[in-house]
């Protein structure tokens, strides 16, 4: 029967081929070459999927917590809003100890904490006085401000077309706010700062990812925002009532870290203007 001899190192004979032998015909390899690594470019639409699924928790929190203006202060709603978050960083700190606090950026870390507890609060504040939609619709600058931040502080590209849909967005906000038109509310301001800390805070979750783990990211916001949330509190708690209000505070601190997660992994994902 007809075989074929490895020839490598064999006899002489060169290691580009196989010889025949006994009739078996002669295979030749030809060299291999390197092939280039794909560049790393940014998962722009799983980033995209991600935040959209986190905007829509945060929406569902948002109705929660205009439902609990009626009865709870805004600051012990926001710090509600920390609770599911800074829970389940600390039964991650137990499990995997403090080595997820190492970070590059510490204070980066505390003032995207710092950022977080601002922006909920203000938000909650505000729909106390502000129909919920219009107040949503107004948090739509946030995009427009989070494109400004990433092209000058991050450097992203920013084409034709997401500018044009991302003003279109900021025209609609200005139709629903309608300033001097006699029907514009003084806490819309309170919204558009919550808005921009927003934004903020994204443009820092996006450099952050270059250097710290999402577990990092998520375990300084959680620590830091309950920590500043937790000073004034004592001077506004009510107990809330048992029944409909404990179980609402429970999904919106469950609700409100799932968001949280989703949207600090979405802008590691993909660029910061793209995601929002």
């Amino acid at each position: 029967m007809a075989g074929l001899r490895l020839a490598e190192g064999c006899h002489g004979i060169p290691p580009s081929g196989l010889r025949p032998n006994q009739g078996a015909f002669h295979i030749a390899f030809p060299p291999t070459t390197a092939v280039k690594p794909a560049p790393e470019n940014p998962d722009n639409l799983r980033g995209i999927a991600l935040m959209a699924v986190g905007f829509f928790l945060f929406a569902a929190v948002d109705a929660e917590a205009k439902f609990l203006t009626d009865s709870l202060h805004p600051v012990q709603i926001a710090w509600s809003r920390q609770l599911g978050l800074l829970i389940g960083v600390l039964i991650l700190l137990s499990v995997r100890g403090i080595s997820v606090l190492r970070t590059t950026h510490p204070w980066l870390q505390i003032g995207r904490g710092a950022l977080a507890a601002g922006s909920a609060t203000l938000f909650i504040v505000a729909v106390t006085y502000v129909p919920i939609a219009d107040a949503v619709a107004v948090t739509f600058a946030a995009p427009f401000l989070v494109t400004i931040m990433g092209a000058l502080l991050l450097g992203e590209r920013v084409g034709v077309r997401r500018w044009t849909a991302i003003s279109i967005g900021f025209i609609g906000m200005l139709i629903v706010i309608r300033p001097g038109l006699g029907v514009f509310h003084p806490a819309m301001f309170l919204v558009l700062v919550a808005a921009a800390f927003f934004a903020l805070r994204q443009i820092l979750s996006r450099k952050l990812s270059g250097s710290d783990r999402t577990a990092t990211t998520v375990a300084y916001t959680a620590l830091s925002a309950s920590v500043i949330l937790s000073l004034p509190l004592p001077f506004v708690w009510q107990t809330p009532v048992w029944g409909l209000e404990t179980g609402i505070l429970v999904s919106m601190a469950l609700i409100a870290a799932l968001a949280e997660i989703l949207v600090i992994k979405s802008l590691e994902l993909a660029q910061a203007a793209s995601a929002l």
